[in-house]
């Protein structure tokens, strides 16, 4: 698979605001960014959508497509919830001509970046403490407080990552981590 755009690559634990930032970064025309779309193989949340916020397909189909080499990436971040980034889709996102940016966990985005090494910038979004991502979880009010703890106990193996990324951005105020976000951004495409 080649292609000649450039991958941007949002990595952190949940809560630690990886998301905000990339939907900043896709506001800004100039970096000519598209979202990559992952794969998930648990049911839609409530507001979510199809081919918007995730390819849902199912348990079985995300093994079908496993088997059938479809993924660039892809890890059962808890038990039988696998996210992925499919191939096709950064194919499509290339074909038009863009930068392709992406919100995945630690694992995949350290994959992308070992497969497209020249090509990848791996950014790594830092919460301020354990304490304050715990308290972004539970303000989101879009999980139980068991799944809360699952993630919680993940982040520190996560932010043990940390040092493998390119960037590491702080994000104890968000408007400078999306003035930081941009400015690397801006400066790897550029390169």
């Amino acid at each position: 698979m080649e292609g000649s755009g450039k991958l941007i690559v949002f990595s952190a634990p949940s809560g630690a605001g990886k998301t905000t930032l990339v939907r900043h970064l896709l506001k800004q025309d100039e970096l000519n960014l598209a979202f990559s779309i992952s794969a998930a193989s648990r049911s839609p949340r409530a507001g979510e959508t199809e081919g918007i916020d995730y390819y849902f397909l199912g348990i079985e189909g995300f093994k079908k497509r496993i088997k059938a080499n479809d993924f660039l990436e892809f890890e059962e971040v808890y038990k039988d919830q696998f996210y992925g980034t499919l191939k096709a889709e950064v194919e499509r996102l290339w074909a038009l001509g863009k930068n392709v940016i992406f919100d995945i966990d630690v694992v995949g985005g350290l994959r992308l970046k070992k497969k497209f090494p020249e090509q990848t910038l791996a950014i790594f979004v830092k919460p301020p403490s354990i304490n304050e991502l715990q308290i972004r979880l539970k303000n989101r009010k879009t999980e139980s407080a068991e799944k809360i703890a699952m993630r919680v106990a993940k982040a520190s193996t996560e932010m043990a990552t940390a040092p493998q990324f390119d960037v590491i951005i702080k994000n104890d105020d968000l408007k400078r981590a999306k003035a930081e976000a941009i400015e690397v951004v801006k400066k790897f495409i550029q390169d």
